[in-house]
């Protein structure tokens, strides 16, 4: 039995539509039932850009069932995604999820299933993941088209009941939890990237992240997953249209050009795709100059700021 496809969508048309549409040229979609959750609206402003969304995939077809769960309230993204994935996964025992910004390559959902199939009993594994970071590695062709990771990640992913039970909905019990185990250096992989900060914002109510919960769940348990050498997720999203996304191409994978080959590999993490993630997440990272820049282009007049601008002359002025 293939997994049974979970889709988040909100208030965006146009991605939504590139989304399915990537989605059906996949070669096991009409073999695959697709629930499609949509979101309800905040406020009447928004109403019409919901409506133009659920008009849309009330139409569409090339899946072997389509379900919509069309929600009369706002969620919100957290609580939708986490609501539909416990009801799907608790269902069928397994499950594909993607949100409305993600295009995904034609072999996705053949790595996807057969992912979900090699590795279901083993334990150490969480979750599938479809999307790979644009890194400067390139594995030789004598190795293999797949690696773990201790990061499950949210860009197009699959995981079984087993683990998707392991969720801890509790954030401030997980940042205990890191904070205790003195695990905050391995948490933001190496002190790459601020997840860390990303879960006490959370637990704050600065954001409403499960994603960064998932993350959390899953490390503190010790738990990997699979990832493509090469992509076949790209998150279109970050054109400011997204709730949490905003305009940058810094996570534009390189993808896949053919089939990924899934055989079983060694159940552990793969420690120079790390190093090499860690590379990657430090290089999002503005160099000093223009942190410097920006921090003062907001608090100083603009002729002050031109004459500063003339001694920094390598400073991004965006």
């Amino acid at each position: 039995m293939l997994a049974p496809i979970a889709l988040f969508v909100y208030k965006r048309p146009d991605h939504t539509k590139k989304a399915l549409e990537a989605l059906k040229n996949n070669a096991l979609a009409q073999e695959s039932d697709i629930y499609i959750f949509s979101d309800g609206w905040k406020n009447n402003d928004e109403k019409n850009q919901v409506q133009k969304v659920r008009n849309y995939v009330k139409n569409i077809s090339g899946f072997r069932k389509i379900e919509i769960i069309e929600r009369e309230v706002n969620f919100g993204l957290a609580k939708s995604i986490i609501s539909g994935v416990t009801d799907i996964v608790n269902k069928y025992g397994k499950i594909i999820v993607l949100e409305d910004d993600l295009v995904t390559s034609p072999y996705f959902l053949q790595y996807m299933n057969d992912s979900l199939d090699l590795y279901k009993d083993e334990k150490k594994v969480i979750s599938i993941h479809g999307y790979m970071y644009p890194t400067r590695w390139s594995p030789s062709s004598s190795e293999p088209e797949t690696l773990f990771l201790k990061n499950p990640s949210c860009w197009g992913w699959g995981t079984w009941k087993r683990g998707w039970d392991l969720f801890e909905h509790n954030g401030e019990k997980l940042l205990k939890d890191i904070e205790n185990g003195k695990l905050k250096k391995q948490f933001d992989f190496e002190n790459s990237y601020d997840y860390y900060g990303m879960l006490k914002r959370q637990v704050e109510g600065k954001n409403n992240s499960w994603a960064i919960r998932w993350y959390a769940s899953a490390f503190l348990k010790d738990k990997l997953t699979l990832y493509p050498t090469k992509s076949l997720v790209e998150n279109v999203g970050f054109d400011g249209s997204g709730v949490h996304s905003n305009k940058t191409n810094f996570y534009k994978p390189s993808m896949a050009s053919g089939p990924i080959k899934v055989i079983k590999v060694e159940v552990k993490e793969n420690k120079t795709a790390r190093q090499e993630v860690t590379k990657y997440f430090r290089s999002l990272k503005p160099n000093i100059l223009k942190r410097i820049y920006r921090r003062i282009k907001n608090l100083i007049p603009v002729k002050t700021k031109m004459q500063i601008l003339n001694f920094l002359p390598n400073i991004q002025k965006k």
